[in-house]
């Protein structure tokens, strides 16, 4: 089967691969969509971030090349003799976070952590072999396409929980990426009265407002921490680091209230330079969040199927797998129009 698979920076290929057999507790799933992740972009502009090169993962017991992709659905076309709770014919997506599963899953989340798609083979592909733990039945009322939402917007809604925001609350956003996007409909959900994004595209910044920014400021045409200001004097109540830049990283610190929450969600690929005195002078507490519980994940699936969070606007392009170069990544790379882009597998809706 055709599969987009990470070789190094710079050299995804779509290539011919062999599906490895059905393990007993796994599920075959014929991907229908999958998703391009801000994660996926790193690891093809400045990787090895996630996947592993030097030695097999510890979950996955796999090694680069990997076949990408992590957000991703798709319908059940074979099960293994130990799965108890899906059928063929199910039409489920993926949480893509594989852990040691001993521990509460607050704190389960972060132990272990590989990732399905990063660490392991994973849904850019005609089909992937996914454990039973790892999948969830999609409502009736979503299509695969909003299936291969769920991941994405699952980390919003985990790092907006986390980050405490309530009824009435003024929240900043750096970065207007698909995560900032999805960080704004969450927040919104959650009861933010005020949303400001900080981007320096005009374009991604028009489509926060589309999506329920109540202010957009372009960081490279005023002073972001003087706009912010302007707009709640004391500081917001909850900032996001969804840029993953040492400008916006203290930024996020200097726009938020004394005791607020600064929270980063972005990828940092590289380290940055940074005093921590900045928090001691300010009093902001520092937070940090990527990856949701399994009940936040069902809870995104449940929130869009009610209406409640609604992510679908964030998608820019529909490509084909044998496109994902060209029309995805190098498009990310070089499109600031661009935000989300969904690959078309079996492309069943």
């Amino acid at each position: 089967m055709k599969a987009a698979v990470w070789h190094g920076v710079k050299d995804i290929r779509v290539e011919e691969v062999d599906l490895r057999a059905l393990r007993d507790d796994e599920v075959k799933v014929k991907v229908a969509w999958a998703g391009i992740c801000g994660s996926d972009l790193h690891e093809y502009q400045e990787g090895p971030v996630f996947i592993p090169v030097d030695a097999k993962a510890d979950l996955t017991n796999e090694v680069a090349p990997i076949t990408m992709g992590h957000e991703f659905a798709g319908v059940i076309e074979e099960v293994g003799s130990q799965v108890k709770n899906f059928k063929v014919g199910d039409r489920v997506v993926i949480n893509p976070t594989l852990t040691y599963r001993t521990k509460h899953e607050d704190i389960d989340r972060y132990d272990g952590f590989n990732f399905i798609g990063l660490h392991g083979n994973g849904g850019f592909a005609k089909y992937a072999n996914v454990p039973e733990s790892n999948i969830h039945r999609l409502a009736d009322n979503l299509t695969l396409q909003d299936g291969a939402l769920v991941e994405p917007m699952a980390v919003a809604v985990q790092a907006v929980k986390d980050a405490g925001v309530t009824l009435g609350d003024a929240v900043a956003v750096f970065g207007a990426g698909p995560i900032g996007l999805l960080t704004v409909i969450a927040a919104k959900a959650s009861g933010a009265s005020k949303v400001i994004v900080l981007d320096l595209s005009d374009n991604r910044l028009e489509k926060a407002k589309e999506l329920g920014a109540t202010h957009i400021i372009n960081s490279g045409k005023e002073d972001p921490v003087q706009a912010v200001r302007a707009i709640v004097a004391d500081g917001v109540d909850v900032s996001f680091e969804v840029a993953g830049v040492a400008p916006t990283f203290k930024q996020a610190i200097d726009v938020t209230k004394a005791r607020g929450n600064m929270m980063i969600v972005s990828i940092f690929a590289r380290p940055i330079e940074w005093n921590p005195i900045h928090l001691t002078n300010t009093g902001v507490n520092l937070l940090s969040s990527i990856v949701y519980t399994p009940t936040m994940f069902q809870r995104t699936i449940d929130a869009m199927a009610a209406g409640q969070l609604n992510p679908q606007g964030i998608i820019t392009s529909q490509i084909k797998l044998d496109e994902i170069v060209d029309k995805g990544f190098e498009a990310l790379t070089n499109d600031k129009t661009q935000s989300k882009i969904l690959v078309e597998l079996s492309g069943e809706k």
